[in-house]
């Protein structure tokens, strides 16, 4: 293995996570400036989701038929047209649409690959440490892209010659990697199971992977609104994101560690019920607790971790072709929470001054019971055989 495939992972991940980042709240900063409708924005804001949808219904295929190199890079050349067209397009609601469109599928793919490769990669021993530093530089690198905006404005291109170097730097460094270490492990081996079949197979995952989409996406979305309206100024609110990704950045490094020395499934539980105990408390916490700060950091790192656990338990679980196919099955759970979460969140809030917490902690819950029963299954089996 070359030593260069891991860093240019981490670099493409990274990448990955400030053109996401910068390019959702440029677009739709930019929208409410042109004067679009809330629901213009919505749709084009969850166009994304959609496209990483269509990534992973095709990356099983794709992965079959093109070494993973060249396929990366087509992947980031759509990336780079998406973000360097935005300009160009920025007052057409049809271009803008195909581009986020393009963005997502692109994105998807590699966000997909990216996270087979790596666990391929990773020894079981370190397996949880190499997903922890993996969702780690992704997440921080998300954080950097409402950052570029505040820095550069969103008038000019500034925001988007930035993030299209960045692809650019990207797509130069995937040429650091031998052919041989851009094969998929036994690409040649059938797969044993469909994305339908995956959520069958691993439904404890699977609703891990769905649970931190749609936690990501609520707080992203209407979590300001919801600390706007319970007598918080934006300022305190957009800071009460930060602090929430703050902490899914800060402790899936010390989770990871954790991981690879405690049972996994039981610490993937263990994220499960912080975020339900958490997600149920927040209507009190948010009413004047001297706890709310550190608890929301806490709420980030807990949330964090169900995703996190899912991708290593994944890797410890499938192999080849089955290991893409899993993958895939995650991008389109992504994508789907994505896209449920404000959709599901918005309702209760208009419906109750406590849907917010009760939306966390209705889908914390599903996720814990499904959990719990992954947990005790295997030792109802060892006790029956004994």
């Amino acid at each position: 293995m070359n030593r260069l495939t891991l860093p240019v992972l981490l670099f493409v991940a990274a990448v990955t996570g400030i053109c996401l980042g910068a390019t959702a709240p440029l677009t739709a900063l930019r929208l409410l400036e042109s004067g679009a409708s809330a629901a213009q924005i919505g749709i084009i804001s969850a166009l994304p989701a959609v496209g990483m949808m269509l990534a992973a219904a095709l990356c099983a295929r794709l992965s079959r038929h093109f070494h993973r190199r060249p396929l990366f890079q087509a992947c980031l050349a759509l990336c780079l047209a998406s973000v360097a067209l935005l300009e160009p397009v920025r007052g057409w609601l049809y271009g803008l649409a195909a581009l986020r469109l393009g963005m997502g599928l692109g994105m998807g793919l590699v966000i997909i690959l990216s996270e087979a490769w790596i666990n391929e990669l990773s020894s079981d021993q370190r397996r949880g440490q190499s997903i922890a530093v993996y969702t780690t530089a992704y997440t921080g690198s998300q954080m950097l892209g409402p950052l570029l905006i505040s820095l550069l404005g969103t008038d000019g291109p500034h925001v988007i010659i930035a993030v299209s170097v960045a692809l650019a730097l990207a797509w130069l460094a995937l040429l650091g990697l031998d052919r041989s270490d851009a094969t998929v492990t036994d690409e040649d081996s059938p797969r044993s199971f469909s994305l339908l079949g995956f959520v069958r197979l691993a439904p404890t995952l699977c609703l891990g992977v769905l649970f931190f989409s749609f936690f990501d996406s609520v707080i992203l979305a209407l979590f300001p609104v919801y600390a706007t309206a319970n007598g918080f100024g934006p300022a305190e609110a957009a800071l009460m994101v930060s602090v929430i990704l703050l902490g899914d950045m800060c402790l899936q490094l010390p989770l990871g560690w954790l991981a690879d020395r405690v049972p996994r499934a039981a610490l993937h539980l263990a994220c499960g019920v912080c975020v339900l105990v958490i997600g149920a408390s927040l209507a009190w916490l948010i009413s004047g607790s001297a706890l709310l700060w550190p608890t929301l950091f806490l709420l980030g790192a807990a949330a964090g971790g169900t995703y996190t656990l899912a991708i290593v338990l994944i890797g410890e679980r499938f192999r080849g072709q089955d290991l893409v196919t899993a993958n895939a099955g995650a991008g389109l759970l992504f994508g789907l929470g994505s896209v449920l979460g404000p959709v599901v969140s918005g309702g209760l809030m208009q419906a109750s001054s406590a849907g917010l917490p009760l939306a966390l902690s209705v889908a914390a819950g599903v996720f814990v019971c499904t959990a719990v029963g992954g947990v005790l299954k295997p030792r109802l089996r060892r006790a029956l055989h004994t």
